[in-house]
C-alpha cells in the first residue's frame, strides 16, 4: 500500500492524504487524487513529480542533470534551497512512521488501511495542535 501526504509547510499539519496500491507511481497517484485543489497553491516536490508545473504552475521541482548538460552552480543552489524547505514534509513522514503500521509491510485488510492512515494522521494533527 502507498500513502501520500500533503503537508502545510508553515503549520506542519497534514492537509490531505492519498492512498493507492503499492505499485503505482507517485505522480499518477497525485494526479488521480488531487482534483479539486486550487491551482494557485505552490507544491514543493521531489524529482519524481516532473511535470507537475503543467497542473500547478507555482510548483517547484528540483532541476535534473543530463549526460550532456551538467548542473550549474545556480541549479545546485536552487536544489539545495528547495530541499531545505521540503525537509518539513520529510519530518512529518518520520513522525508518521513512528507508528510502525505505516513503516512496515501492511498485513491487515486492505480496505482498512485508509481508515488507519487517516486515524494516525488525525492523531498527529491533534498532538501538533495541543503542543
Amino acid at each position: 500500500m502507498k500513502l501520500q501526504i500533503i503537508v502545510d509547510v508553515k503549520t506542519k499539519m497534514i492537509v490531505c492524504i492519498a492512498i493507492g496500491k503499492g505499485r503505482e507511481h507517485d505522480f499518477s497517484l497525485f494526479k488521480d487524487t488531487v482534483v479539486s485543489i486550487n491551482t494557485l497553491i505552490q507544491f514543493l516536490t521531489d524529482s519524481g513529480y516532473q511535470g507537475i508545473c503543467k497542473l500547478f504552475p507555482n510548483s517547484l521541482t528540483p532541476v535534473k542533470k543530463s549526460k550532456k548538460c551538467p548542473l550549474t552552480e545556480v541549479d545546485k543552489a536552487f536544489n539545495r534551497t528547495l530541499s531545505s524547505s521540503r525537509v518539513v514534509g520529510e519530518h512529518v513522514n518520520r513522525s508518521l512512521k513512528i507508528f510502525r503500521i505505516l513503516s512496515e509491510r501492511y498485513r491487515n485488510r486492505r480496505k482498512r488501511f485508509g481508515l488507519r492512515a487517516n486515524l494516525i494522521a488525525g492523531l498527529y494533527n491533534f498532538e501538533l495542535d495541543r503542543a
